[in-house]
């Protein structure tokens, strides 16, 4: 026996309840690419990296929002049905985490894009720069 099948798998109608739910948590890279190249962004893009680490590269059609700086009074302006999907440097990063604490709190609907923009490079995207 190994340490994969040491514990079983959950059954199948728990395994559908569990990965359906997931989708409810978090996006991926690639769909919220196909999102902003037909022009079908429903959604708010945080990128909730340092405004320095945004500057050097970043999605297009992404807003500099720190996680640090997701407070009430930067998120008055959006209506309360607004999704957020948020990203920072990569799966090995947490401020995507932190930002999607930040936003619930808030009573604002959120997603994390867990691969960030190791994720998002890895898929063959680019990324843009505000540096000259």
């Amino acid at each position: 026996m190994s340490l994969v099948t040491e514990v079983a798998a959950a059954d199948s109608q728990r395994a559908l309840v569990h990965f359906s739910a997931m989708l409810e948590w978090e996006t991926d890279c690639w769909d919220v690419h196909d999102a902003l190249s037909r022009g079908k962004q429903d959604f708010v893009l945080l990128d909730v990296r340092s405004h320095a680490l945004y500057a050097a590269g970043h999605i297009n059609g992404a807003i500099s929002l720190p996680h640090g700086k997701i407070v009430a009074t930067t998120m008055k302006n959006y209506a309360a049905e607004t999704l957020f999907v948020v990203y920072c440097a990569g799966p090995h990063c947490n401020g995507a985490i932190r930002a999607a604490i930040r936003l619930s709190g808030l009573g604002l609907p959120v997603k994390t894009m867990p691969g960030g923009v190791t994720g998002w490079l890895d898929e063959g995207f680019s990324l843009i720069s505000d540096v000259a």
